[in-house]
């Protein structure tokens, strides 16, 4: 008889679970706002074309370092001349006119006013005694009632003739031509300083020590008016204009440090700290975002205006801190733990955090130094309390 073998099953103990570290060190941690700017000059000049016309003597170009009051550009200013000459005549005849609505008139306006007022007079008195003569007449019976009547209304029209012109001398302008002279000249003068300040454009001038840095235009060139001539800056200093995103906004402050990078130039790094903070919150295409500045020393003259820059801001800033990766800690209940990994086991640990980045914590409380904390496993079971594991690299 063949015996029965039983077959006793063999249940294998799982190993420990390979888990990834890293170590709680000591050394400086930064919290940032990393986003983006763009530099402009602190003391910038454009010149633009003042009404249409042609560029005709271009002085300088692009790079040059000039001086105050340097003639830089100049334009064919012969119709700018022909206006503001124009301008000027038609001002001069508006201040006159101004000036016979004060007086009453031109002299000569005035002369034959005055004759004809004198010849008005002396008909008006020779009436009246008329009058008075034929009245003496008639009580003796020598002249007719019909003769004192005409005599009486010939002195009428004598009165209302003179009346008449004392008036016009007195107020001799009614309200709406006086409106209208005042509304010509005040118009005359603002064509003719239009047509000054568009003359004294036509000749580009350095109004400060700087560096021209752009110039659109060519010599001969046809321009618009209002068309971009020139561009000078002082280059020396640099503001920067850096847009933060709105959830980033409560945590600036001035005089935060600032670290301004240029693809142009990699590796150099312009350190300023922060000016203003924002005072309201801007669309810029699709992002919400408030405007921080800066001032950067530019005496070398490398960060060039009006270029697209990277921004560093450096809301807070620990040395001789515990830090730790930020992969390692965990959050429940808005509570921060991690898996310290004691004696080949893991433990979890309640800690508390202050300043972190995008790739480090800082940590306050829960951990001593060298303490070395489970990452993840290698694949990628989840880690839980009092799990044996094993450390690899």
């Amino acid at each position: 008889m063949l015996a029965a073998l039983a077959v006793i099953p063999v249940f294998n103990k799982p190993g420990p679970l390979k888990v990834r570290t890293t170590t709680v060190e000591r050394g400086p941690i930064r919290s940032l706002i990393s986003t983006n700017g763009k530099g402009e000059p602190i003391h910038n000049f454009e010149a633009h074309a003042p009404a249409p016309t042609t560029v005709k003597h271009l002085l300088v170009k692009e790079g040059d370092h000039v001086h105050k009051g340097q003639l830089l550009l100049q334009l064919d200013d012969a119709d700018l001349r022909s206006q503001a000459a124009r301008a000027q005549a038609q001002m001069k005849s508006a201040q006159a006119n101004q000036a016979d609505i004060t007086t009453g008139g031109t002299r000569e306006e005035m002369l034959t006013l005055e004759a004809q007022l004198s010849k008005a007079r002396n008909e008006r008195e020779a009436a009246r005694r008329n009058v008075d003569a034929l009245r003496r007449l008639q009580q003796q019976g020598a002249a007719s009632a019909g003769e004192v009547k005409q005599a009486e209304d010939a002195l009428k029209r004598a009165e209302a003739d003179t009346t008449l012109l004392e008036k016009k001398k007195k107020d001799r302008y009614s309200q709406p031509e006086v409106a209208k002279v005042q509304a010509e000249g005040t118009e005359a003068q603002a064509a003719y300083e239009a047509a000054e300040d568009a003359l004294a454009k036509s000749s580009v001038r350095a109004p400060f020590e700087g560096i021209v840095y752009a110039i659109p235009v060519k010599q001969g060139a046809y321009v618009q008016t209002g068309d971009l001539l020139l561009q000078e800056g002082d280059l020396s200093r640099i503001l920067v204009r850096t847009f933060v995103d709105e959830p980033d906004i409560g945590r600036l402050a001035t005089g935060q440090k600032i670290e301004v990078t240029w693809d142009a130039l990699p590796g150099r790094i312009w350190k300023g700290t922060v000016s203003t903070v924002p005072s309201t919150v801007k669309l810029r295409v699709t992002r919400s975002v408030g405007e921080v500045t800066c001032t950067l020393d530019n005496h070398d003259l490398r960060l060039l205006p009006n270029v697209n820059v990277g921004v560093t801001v450096i809301t807070a800033e620990h040395s001789g801190a515990l830090t730790l990766l930020r992969e390692a800690v965990h959050i429940d209940d808005t509570r921060p733990y991690v898996y310290e990994v004691v004696d080949g086991t893991l433990k979890r640990r309640g800690i508390e955090v202050s300043l972190q980045n995008l790739t480090r914590v800082e940590i306050t409380s829960g951990l001593p130094e060298h303490s070395v904390v489970a990452l993840s496993s290698v694949d990628s079971k989840p880690l839980t309390d009092g799990a044996r594991v094993k450390v690899v690299q």
